[in-house]
């Protein structure tokens, strides 16, 4: 939860800072040059996950069920999230929803995607509602997880976590849905993290 607060502060910072002083350089080619970085460093933190050699033996094909179901369900009430805010199409909630908690990767891809159909200014404004709705949905996944577990069963804090499942909420996971479920939370968490990308860029280009 520290680490959300401490992005949640940086983003308010640099609002203001956007806000009172007028920056000096591009934004959106910044912005671009960061995604290359995060996708980078994605790359590079699944490719040396060492977990990945010690769930491969207890893998079966129902544990597949897990991510499909979390990426099932955040499709559908990011549509019906669509129907309700008429500023927004269901795409544009879909790709929002398609972040799965990444909210840095996501929220700078959709940004960039949307900005020569929508301008930049109202990309961004996207962007920041992806920023902000996945943070919360992390947020959410780690305060909220003895509640989740009571009332949504032992598998449903994995699919709340998202692409953390794998990483920041693998602790909270544990604790309460059983040490016997890491190995599908750190699957599920590696998949979802590689649809992020792929999801992300196909509800923005729809």
């Amino acid at each position: 939860m520290k680490g959300s607060l401490l992005i949640l502060i940086f983003f308010l910072m640099g609002c203001l800072i956007g806000y009172f002083y007028t920056i000096g350089f591009d934004i959106h080619e910044m912005s671009v040059k960061v995604l290359y970085v995060l996708m980078l460093l994605l790359g590079m933190n699944l490719g040396g996950n060492q977990d990945l050699k010690g769930f491969v033996a207890q893998f079966n094909f129902k544990m597949l069920l897990v991510p499909i179901a979390t990426v099932s369900g955040t499709f559908l009430f990011s549509a019906i999230a669509g129907f309700i805010l008429s500023q927004w199409s269901v795409f544009d909630c879909m790709a929002v929803g398609s972040g799965f908690a990444y909210y840095s990767i996501s929220s700078v891809l959709i940004t960039q995607l949307k900005t020569p159909s929508m301008g930049l200014q109202v990309a961004t404004e996207l962007g920041t509602i992806a920023l902000l709705a996945n943070i919360f949905r992390e947020m959410t996944a780690l305060v909220g997880a003895p509640f989740i577990r009571k009332h949504f069963g032992r598998l449903a804090p994995i699919s709340a976590a998202g692409i953390g499942s794998s990483d920041i909420l693998l602790a909270a996971i544990t604790k309460y849905s059983g040490k016997d479920a890491i190995p599908l939370a750190i699957l599920h968490g590696i998949l979802i993290n590689l649809s992020v990308p792929f999801f992300v860029s196909l509800f923005c280009n729809l």
